[in-house]
């Protein structure tokens, strides 16, 4: 791990994303699964916007200071998940239904937090 990535981790320094309709608390060095991007592996992307960023014991939650904040990320993988199994059934009525479904992720590496 890099000196910076340690000094980071140790200082408690995370950020607060939202990305792909859901928030994620990412801090530098860590590994997300994203909602699937078209972007290549080993492509550097921005992740945002930036709700809120945690620096030891203060926190920034001002929307004018997070502004010009930014997280970026390194994709790592492109892949799916396993497969989760939806079965309807409705008793005394023959009726049942299995349904499957796979959903596609980009797994990226935090590289940096931006302020």
């Amino acid at each position: 791990m890099s000196e910076q990535v340690e000094k980071t981790k140790e200082a408690g320094v995370y950020a607060v994303v939202a990305d792909g309709g859901k928030q994620y608390r990412v801090a530098v060095g860590d590994l997300v699964k994203l909602e699937r991007r078209t972007s290549e592996i080993g492509e550097k992307i921005s992740l945002g916007p930036v709700l809120a960023i945690q620096e030891g014991e203060n926190m920034i939650l001002d929307a004018a200071q997070l502004s010009p904040a930014k997280v970026l990320a390194e994709v790592v993988k492109q892949g799916r998940n396993r497969k989760i199994k939806i079965f309807k059934k409705k008793r005394r009525k023959a009726y049942d239904r299995m349904r499957g479904h796979r959903q596609s992720f980009t797994e990226v590496k935090v590289l940096e937090i931006q302020r």
